[in-house]
């Protein structure tokens, strides 16, 4: 059966993810947007995983045997482009076939309202209500006179250079390393830094559906060469972005790995005290304590939701939202669209070195001690069903951990231990793969290896 996960649709290529079943979610799609809008076009954009030009395709033709005029990018694209070109050319939503950070085996749907962002809930449930309703339409794409092509890219390079301060970059003369991790974001920074003549390298940037071995995530286990290649040519900052571009990882001058807490962190703070934004600041379950510290200290309205970027999303809709950022890298920025951008964080973590003339890990040392030392890490462990819930309901239980005591179990979205100093740790199944996902954030490193070595432990205890 075709469910819907935390951001869309995604399934094994050839298994579920087939022809077929592409067109089944294409045509629920179409059936959505033929009730709430048949007179505006959808866009169609896709990543660089394996033929996923062709299932765009796919999906172009469904939607023009549907009556719908469609769009289709002429080549891979972020899905941040794809967002801000639906809400930029006013269209009905759009379909982007990416599977995101996910293995290279896989691919997957994910869709995009009007207002150029990620699903919201209540229409992933209308569009789920759709599935396998209506017989399946095609017609090839290209025969269609609701068909076209369409590059998006000019309209949003001009509308990232005027939220970020790209001549304030050149002048202070970085010397970034470029990751976009073989997926759609190849070459969107490095225009930008050509363009005003910022010195760079870009790596990893031949279209490879297999991303070179490791799963196109930029956390600190993937990246290793772009830690490498900083060291390697003494360079100031490496910068990735996961498979479709919508995730930001940083490595710093040291090459030592800058997680998206602390990158969270040194947005908001570079938002509120350089830029003078001001608004809400949304966390999800499994994200940093340094947010609602800092959105405290500014006196800015803290939001948490469960995991997803569609919980972030609504509330950008909703209220008046600065930054809305999750534990994945993906964050969302005031005066752009409601959506993650691996693209705009990227730069905006250049200007942020630009402002202060420092070494970005001396400004992250500043940050900590002004707010405290935060570590973090993750493990996933890849779990049948039956263990993973054995698991969960042992830890739903549990009044200590690790010989500490657990002071309250918060259940938003897993189960998370909250310990009397304030640290924490969460076991969440992820709502997207067979994985149980362990997340812990504590004051000192030893401390984050201590706990995730006692989780893992622990449920090997269960199997």
């Amino acid at each position: 059966m075709i469910k819907f996960g935390t951001d869309g649709w995604r399934a094994v290529i050839s298994k579920d993810y087939t022809f077929d079943n592409v067109k089944i979610v294409a045509q629920a799609i179409a059936d959505y947007i033929k009730e709430i809008d048949d007179k505006r076009p959808v866009l169609v954009g896709y990543d660089t995983r394996f033929m996923s030009e062709e299932y765009a395709r796919l999906c172009a033709g469904v939607l023009v045997a549907n009556g719908i005029k469609t769009y289709l990018t002429e080549k891979p694209t972020p899905t941040p482009v794809v967002s801000f070109t639906v809400k930029n050319m006013n269209l009905a939503g759009a379909i982007m076939i990416t599977a995101s950070h996910n293995p290279p085996q896989w691919n997957g749907i994910k869709f995009k309202g009007d207002y150029g962002g990620s699903a919201l809930p209540s229409i992933i449930a209308e569009i789920e209500k759709h599935l396998y309703k209506n017989e399946v339409k095609f017609a090839e794409p290209e025969n269609s006179n609701l068909f076209s092509y369409i590059d998006p890219d000019k309209e949003y390079f001009e509308h990232i250079e005027k939220l970020v301060d790209l001549n304030l970059i050149a002048k202070s003369k970085p010397f970034a390393i470029i990751d976009p991790m073989h997926g759609a974001g190849v070459g969107y920074v490095k225009t930008l830094l050509e363009k005003y003549g910022i010195k760079h390298i870009q790596i990893r940037d031949e279209r490879n559906p297999y991303f070179g071995g490791v799963n196109p995530e930029p956390i600190y286990k993937n990246l290793g060469k772009l830690i490498d290649t900083v060291v390697q040519n003494k360079a100031d900052i490496g910068l990735a972005t996961d498979g479709d571009a919508d995730r930001i990882g940083a490595v710093d001058e040291k090459g030592e790995f800058i997680d998206s807490h602390r990158i969270y962190a040194l947005l908001l703070r570079h938002l509120v005290e350089v830029k003078g934004l001001r608004g809400g600041v949304v966390k999800t379950f499994s994200t940093t304590n340094m947010v609602p510290i800092l959105a405290n200290k500014y006196g800015l309205k803290i939001y948490e939701t469960p995991i997803g970027f569609k919980y972030i999303c609504e509330l950008f809709l909703k209220e008046d939202i600065l930054i809305g950022g999750e534990e994945s890298g993906g964050i969302g920025i005031k005066n752009h669209i409601p959506e993650r951008d691996g693209i705009l964080c990227s730069l905006l973590l250049l200007e942020i070195m630009a402002y202060y003339q420092k070494p970005i890990s001396q400004i992250l040392d500043e940050l900590f001690k002004e707010i405290g030392y935060h570590y973090y890490d993750r493990v996933d462990l890849h779990l049948p069903n039956e263990i993973k819930e054995k698991t969960l309901k042992t830890i739903s239980q549990n009044t200590e951990f690790a010989g500490r005591k657990i002071k309250e179990i918060q259940t938003l979205d897993g189960y998370k231990y909250i310990f009397e100093d304030g640290s924490w740790i969460l076991f969440r199944a992820s709502g997207t793969e067979p994985v149980l996902r362990v997340y812990t954030e504590q004051f000192t490193k030893d401390e984050v290896k201590r706990l995730l070595d006692e989780a893992v432990k622990l449920i090997e205890e269960m199997k």
